[in-house]
């Protein structure tokens, strides 16, 4: 099975006001296909170990491999680049451009990217919005769409790009019991069907116990994989 993500011995200090060593001694590797959680306490690290990953914080020790490249030292350009084209993001908050469509937004990483025609990228959007029951949503407006529709936009976003991998911090932190459902259904299909590999931060017991792990933290380190 191939690894998609791997931390190896990554520390993290804060500078100010004092030195504070915030993440210790990191080790854990992510396969294609798994959908691991990670859970802990506020304030114990989560937070910072998935900017870290996600590759947007590069000021840390030790390595990180996406694909098996190593990406710690790499330019801000080329972290960019990996970042738009292998990592895709679920946040709790969608962060969608309520003036444009449902379709824009979700071509905006793809338009980014520039790999593909515009008509190649709106087709893409379009087969993403079906895959989650949503392609109906595809011209209206961001803004007139519930907030489980607004998290399921925010996935097909996540997806335009066909990414290794995705990251998700609380996605079913602003939603009720029936929509965290959907979400973690649809992340459960993507692993299972599509041989995603997600990576997902949250409080929510129910969700991460359902998860093939859950990766525990505790005062910055790992205490369970």
């Amino acid at each position: 099975m191939s690894i998609v993500l791997e931390a190896k011995h990554i520390n993290k200090y804060f500078k100010k006001p004092v030195l504070y060593h915030v993440l210790k001694d990191i080790n854990f590797k992510i396969k294609k296909g798994e959908f691991a959680s990670i859970m802990g306490k506020s304030g114990c690290g989560k937070s910072t170990l998935l900017y870290i990953l996600s590759t947007m914080d590069t000021d840390y020790d030790g390595k990180l491999l996406l694909n098996n490249e190593l990406i710690s030292g790499k330019d801000s350009s080329h972290l960019s680049y990996l970042r738009n084209k292998h990592i895709g993001f679920v946040f709790q908050f969608h962060y969608l451009l309520s003036e444009f469509t449902v379709l824009e937004n979700v071509m905006l990483p793809a338009k980014k990217l520039a790999e593909k025609t515009t008509q190649e990228i709106e087709h893409d959007a379009y087969e993403k919005l079906k895959m989650l029951n949503i392609e109906k949503l595809a011209l209206k407006r961001a803004s007139r769409v519930s907030g489980g529709e607004k998290q399921r936009i925010a996935i097909a976003r996540a997806l335009i790009n066909n990414p290794s991998i995705i990251m998700g911090d609380e996605p079913t932190g602003n939603l009720d019991s029936y929509n965290s459902e959907n979400v973690f259904n649809i992340f459960k299909q993507l692993s299972e069907e599509q041989g995603l590999s997600l990576l997902v931060v949250t409080h929510d017991e129910d969700f991460a116990i359902r998860t093939n792990r859950i990766i525990t933290m505790e005062d910055g380190h790992i205490i369970t994989t």
